[in-house]
């Protein structure tokens, strides 16, 4: 069976008789194409990134991409008179993409050449096929979902949170005030599953057993009144996170067992896993409910073991009466939960699971 393409992260174009007609040295009114610009928007939609490798003027090009109304789809653009290699691999490296996952584009052969000569995992195209990119297997991917759609919007969030990080001059706590971090945490729907898969599938550092839940299984899941699906996700005054957390939990008779707790590596620093640990400890206290979770230590995920650690977990005296499937040294722990209040650096509205109207409502310091 043929294997199906590695689908395309991020396409980075040159500009010049690529992306618009004419050459800007030549002609500071170039145009883009109405056919084009729908290609740009229908990968933008897809949650393909796109960046920029031209050899212009910096200020010049980027000022009549602002008129033409496309500047905000191109992240990290490159325009200079550098090599265009050059200008991939820095996209890549800024975007932390593995080479395979990257497409460049561009109407001069030598230019193909030369990023093809120096990154032969980088797909090249020529100007002419720029309209057919849409239709392209490595350009479809199988599921967009949510998080996917906004995936741009995230990416220019995050670039400016750093900016900013990198130029704060209090300290980190201070800076973690100031980003109005709100973290809801709500049941897995329909769209939820496949970021869930994904998460389970490649968080490494912050997976509290590696074991990945196929969305087959999620699904399940979902439908069974016994267990909860629950998705975290993370917004702050820069934008969204989008879905950064799962939690899938087992509601058995006088104790709540958490089968899986995942988050994702990049919002580490923000103490979501710690935050999701007092929010489960809450809720387990008000509904007067034990709690236990599953635990497996892996080459990697020592920091989801000091969160667990640090929110009062410990070894129970018996292992896990239903092990996990591959997951051999899975250890049980174990908790008597208390009333929590959340971390003073951002609020969390979340659930209530005892609650039969399971509706939405705020979890806030001092509510007790």
């Amino acid at each position: 069976m043929t294997e199906p393409p590695v689908t395309v992260k991020c396409l980075v174009w040159d500009l010049d008789n690529t992306l618009w007609r004419g050459t800007l040295l030549e002609n500071d009114d170039v145009e883009v194409p109405d056919a084009l610009r729908d290609v740009i928007t229908a990968l933008d939609a897809r949650g393909i990134l796109q960046s920029i490798a031209s050899r212009n003027d910096h200020d010049q090009a980027w000022e009549r991409l602002e008129k033409l109304g496309l500047a905000e789809y191109f992240l990290l653009p490159h325009i200079g008179w550098g090599a265009k290699s050059a200008a991939v691999r820095a996209v890549a490296d800024e975007l932390n993409f593995a080479l395979s996952t990257i497409a460049f584009i561009d109407d001069q052969p030598a230019e193909r050449a030369e990023v093809e000569f120096h990154h032969p995992e980088v797909r090249c195209y020529p100007a002419e096929d720029a309209l057919s990119l849409p239709d392209r297997p490595e350009f479809t991917p199988a599921v967009v979902t949510g998080d996917a759609r906004r995936r741009r919007q995230m990416y220019q969030a995050g670039l400016r949170r750093e900016t900013e990080r990198a130029e704060h001059a209090g300290t980190d706590e201070e800076f973690l005030r100031s980003l109005a971090l709100e973290l809801t945490i709500g049941r897995a729907g329909a769209e939820d599953i496949s970021r869930v898969d994904e998460l389970t599938l490649r968080t490494s550092q912050m997976n509290a057993t590696g074991v990945h839940y196929s969305e087959q299984t999620l699904r399940s899941l979902v439908a069974d009144e016994q267990h909860e699906v629950l998705v975290a996700s993370l917004t702050d005054r820069f934008g969204p996170h989008g879905a950064i957390g799962v939690i899938l939990l087992d509601r058995r008779p006088g104790a709540w067992h958490i089968k899986l707790l995942a988050t994702s590596c990049r919002v580490v620093s923000f103490g979501v896993g710690a935050a999701l640990l007092r929010w489960l400890a809450d809720e387990a206290a008000r509904a007067g409910q034990s709690l236990t979770a599953d635990f497996r230590r892996t080459e990697r995920n020592r920091m989801m073991e000091v969160a667990y650690r640090f929110a009062g977990f410990q070894e129970a005296e018996h292992e896990a009466a239903e092990p996990l499937p591959d997951a051999e040294g899975t250890q049980t722990l174990c908790l008597e939960p208390t009333r929590q209040d959340p971390p003073s650096h951002l609020k969390v509205v979340a659930p209530r699971l005892f609650s039969a109207s399971r509706d939405l409502t705020p979890w806030v310091p001092g509510g007790h």
